[in-house]
């Protein structure tokens, strides 16, 4: 077998293995077609509690940390502005929808190590679980300033928010 044919079937098993990647996320995409889309951000959002600028790295089914929400723009990682409010939660990421999270959808505030495909130190990510239509979701974040963000979510759910 000589040099061209080699790189033929190389360059074949790559495109074959991201033709079965595409396929694979569409496929988790319709099984997800029946999880609600986000709240409308509405016109008044509260009186602000902080915003906390960092990565948003991912929304799973909660306590599933390997089951990645594929739906409403949710799947992928992206720089994220989380604003707290007293009414609830705003993330803002370029290039996608603004996601609302009214303050009665809102379950909890905890830290993680890991998510799917992100492993950092000890408690290293901020997640915040709550009700997407329905479903128990949690959205993982990787912020500039953690504890600032702990305090702020302490007044959105005094009785809910945990160490």
């Amino acid at each position: 077998m000589d040099r061209p044919q080699l790189m033929a079937i190389v360059i074949a098993v790559l495109v074959l293995l991201l033709a079965l990647m595409a396929l694979g996320w569409r496929a988790r995409q319709r099984r997800q077609s029946g999880v609600a889309a986000p709240a409308e951000v509405p016109a008044q959002l509260g009186t602000p509690l902080g915003t906390f600028d960092g990565k948003y790295v991912a929304t799973t089914t909660s306590g599933k940390p390997l089951d990645r929400i594929a739906v409403h723009g949710l799947g992928f990682r992206s720089d994220v502005s989380v604003t707290l409010t007293d009414a609830g939660v705003l993330l803002q990421r370029p290039g996608s929808d603004d996601v609302w999270i009214p303050r009665a959808d809102v379950r909890d505030r905890r830290t993680a190590t890991w998510t799917i495909d992100r492993v950092v130190e000890h408690d290293g990510l901020e997640l915040v679980e709550w009700d997407l239509g329905g479903t128990a979701v949690d959205s993982y974040f990787r912020l500039a300033e953690p504890l600032e963000f702990e305090r702020a979510f302490e007044q959105l759910l005094p009785n809910k928010a945990a160490a």
